[in-house]
Protein backbone atom coordinates (compact mmCIF):
# COMPACT_ATOMS: atom_id res chain seq x y z
CA UNK A 1 0.00 0.00 0.00
CA UNK A 2 1.24 3.34 -0.92
CA UNK A 3 2.17 5.66 1.78
CA UNK A 4 3.03 9.62 1.86
CA UNK A 5 4.79 11.83 4.96
CA UNK A 6 4.77 15.85 3.31
CA UNK A 7 3.99 18.61 5.11
CA UNK A 8 3.66 22.08 3.71
CA UNK A 9 3.73 25.15 5.96
CA UNK A 10 3.98 28.90 5.91
CA UNK A 11 4.54 30.98 9.43
CA UNK A 12 6.46 33.20 11.54
CA UNK A 13 9.13 32.08 13.71
CA UNK A 14 8.07 31.86 17.63
CA UNK A 15 12.09 32.69 18.17
CA UNK A 16 15.56 32.62 17.44
CA UNK A 17 16.66 29.23 15.73
CA UNK A 18 18.58 27.21 18.20
CA UNK A 19 21.58 25.80 16.22
CA UNK A 20 23.41 22.52 17.79
CA UNK A 21 26.11 20.23 16.76
CA UNK A 22 26.08 16.14 17.01
CA UNK A 23 28.75 14.41 18.65
CA UNK A 24 29.40 13.57 14.72
CA UNK A 25 29.35 17.28 13.76
CA UNK A 26 25.85 17.30 11.91
CA UNK A 27 24.53 20.87 12.65
CA UNK A 28 20.73 21.15 13.87
CA UNK A 29 18.50 23.59 13.76
CA UNK A 30 15.39 23.77 16.19
CA UNK A 31 12.61 26.48 15.86
CA UNK A 32 8.93 26.86 16.15
CA UNK A 33 6.12 28.46 13.75
CA UNK A 34 3.03 29.76 14.18
CA UNK A 35 0.75 29.53 11.65
CA UNK A 36 -2.45 31.95 11.76
CA UNK A 37 -5.63 30.40 9.94
CA UNK A 38 -8.95 32.51 10.10
CA UNK A 39 -12.39 31.63 9.83
CA UNK A 40 -16.49 32.76 10.78
CA UNK A 41 -18.03 30.75 12.99
CA UNK A 42 -21.79 30.03 12.11
CA UNK A 43 -22.95 32.99 13.66
CA UNK A 44 -20.56 35.14 11.16
CA UNK A 45 -18.17 36.05 13.97
CA UNK A 46 -14.46 36.42 12.48
CA UNK A 47 -11.81 33.78 14.54
CA UNK A 48 -8.57 33.41 14.11
CA UNK A 49 -6.92 30.11 15.09
CA UNK A 50 -3.02 29.69 15.88
CA UNK A 51 -1.22 26.68 15.61
CA UNK A 52 2.43 26.24 17.47
CA UNK A 53 4.88 23.50 15.37
CA UNK A 54 8.08 22.33 16.23
CA UNK A 55 10.45 22.46 13.46
CA UNK A 56 14.32 20.70 12.96
CA UNK A 57 16.61 21.24 9.99
CA UNK A 58 19.31 19.48 9.79
CA UNK A 59 23.42 19.89 7.42
CA UNK A 60 23.85 22.69 5.51
CA UNK A 61 19.84 24.09 5.65
CA UNK A 62 19.98 24.18 9.34
CA UNK A 63 22.82 26.47 9.22
CA UNK A 64 21.58 28.95 6.70
CA UNK A 65 18.52 29.22 8.55
CA UNK A 66 19.89 29.80 11.73
CA UNK A 67 22.37 32.31 9.98
CA UNK A 68 19.77 34.71 8.44
CA UNK A 69 15.73 33.68 10.52
CA UNK A 70 14.94 35.72 13.51
CA UNK A 71 11.94 35.91 15.68
CA UNK A 72 8.90 36.99 13.81
CA UNK A 73 9.93 36.08 10.24
CA UNK A 74 7.81 34.31 7.71
CA UNK A 75 9.15 31.03 6.62
CA UNK A 76 7.72 28.47 3.86
CA UNK A 77 8.89 24.88 5.00
CA UNK A 78 8.62 21.38 3.15
CA UNK A 79 9.18 18.21 5.29
CA UNK A 80 7.65 15.48 6.75
CA UNK A 81 6.41 14.13 10.23
CA UNK A 82 8.01 12.46 12.62
CA UNK A 83 6.74 10.95 16.06
CA UNK A 84 9.56 10.97 19.24
CA UNK A 85 8.67 9.37 21.69
CA UNK A 86 10.71 8.37 25.36
CA UNK A 87 10.27 8.05 28.90
CA UNK A 88 10.21 10.67 31.40
CA UNK A 89 12.95 10.14 33.84
CA UNK A 90 11.03 11.44 36.87
CA UNK A 91 7.47 10.24 36.46
CA UNK A 92 8.14 6.85 34.12
CA UNK A 93 5.54 7.81 32.01
CA UNK A 94 6.01 7.59 28.31
CA UNK A 95 6.26 10.78 26.47
CA UNK A 96 5.74 11.98 22.58
CA UNK A 97 6.25 14.65 21.03
CA UNK A 98 5.44 15.29 16.74
CA UNK A 99 7.57 17.49 14.52
CA UNK A 100 8.61 18.47 11.24
CA UNK A 101 11.56 17.18 9.55
CA UNK A 102 12.37 19.65 7.15
CA UNK A 103 13.36 19.00 3.87
CA UNK A 104 13.28 22.40 1.50
CA UNK A 105 12.83 25.94 2.68
CA UNK A 106 11.76 29.51 0.97
CA UNK A 107 12.89 32.92 2.86
CA UNK A 108 9.86 34.88 2.34
CA UNK A 109 9.32 38.35 2.06
CA UNK A 110 8.93 40.42 5.53
CA UNK A 111 5.36 42.66 5.49
CA UNK A 112 7.17 44.43 8.68
CA UNK A 113 9.23 46.14 5.58
CA UNK A 114 12.77 44.09 6.13
CA UNK A 115 14.70 42.68 3.71
CA UNK A 116 12.83 40.09 1.12
CA UNK A 117 13.99 36.65 1.21
CA UNK A 118 15.22 36.51 4.50
CA UNK A 119 18.78 38.00 4.53
CA UNK A 120 20.58 40.96 3.85
CA UNK A 121 19.17 42.56 0.30
CA UNK A 122 17.50 39.40 -0.46
CA UNK A 123 18.35 35.82 -1.14
CA UNK A 124 21.41 34.88 0.93
CA UNK A 125 24.37 34.38 -0.76
CA UNK A 126 27.92 32.91 1.08
CA UNK A 127 31.15 32.24 -0.97
CA UNK A 128 31.72 28.66 -1.40
CA UNK A 129 27.62 28.36 -0.93
CA UNK A 130 26.08 27.32 -4.85
CA UNK A 131 22.95 28.45 -4.60
CA UNK A 132 22.43 26.99 -7.64
CA UNK A 133 22.47 23.40 -6.56
CA UNK A 134 21.23 23.73 -3.21
CA UNK A 135 18.08 21.82 -2.49
CA UNK A 136 17.44 25.20 -0.54
CA UNK A 137 14.74 27.56 -2.87
CA UNK A 138 14.88 31.16 -2.93
CA UNK A 139 13.19 33.66 -4.41
CA UNK A 140 13.62 34.06 -8.06
CA UNK A 141 15.75 36.57 -9.65
CA UNK A 142 13.89 40.06 -10.26
CA UNK A 143 12.50 40.32 -13.94
CA UNK A 144 13.58 42.84 -16.44
CA UNK A 145 10.82 44.86 -18.11
CA UNK A 146 13.34 45.76 -20.98
CA UNK A 147 12.34 43.73 -24.33
CA UNK A 148 14.80 40.76 -25.71
CA UNK A 149 16.67 41.96 -28.31
CA UNK A 150 17.78 39.23 -30.86
CA UNK A 151 21.23 37.28 -31.19
CA UNK A 152 21.78 38.96 -34.42
CA UNK A 153 20.75 41.63 -36.78
CA UNK A 154 20.52 39.04 -40.50
CA UNK A 155 18.67 35.56 -38.99
CA UNK A 156 18.71 34.26 -42.90
CA UNK A 157 22.44 33.50 -41.97
CA UNK A 158 21.89 31.47 -38.89
CA UNK A 159 19.32 28.92 -41.19
CA UNK A 160 21.20 25.69 -41.78
CA UNK A 161 19.40 25.13 -45.07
Amino acid sequence: MPSLNKVLLMGNLTRDPELRVTPKGTPICQFSLAINRQFKMESGESREEVIYVDIEAWGKQGETIAKYMTKGRPLYVEGRLRLDQWEDKNTKEKRSRMKVVLEQFQFLGDSRGGAPGGGPGGTPSEPGIDQTASPERHSPPARSSAPAKPAAENLDEDVPF
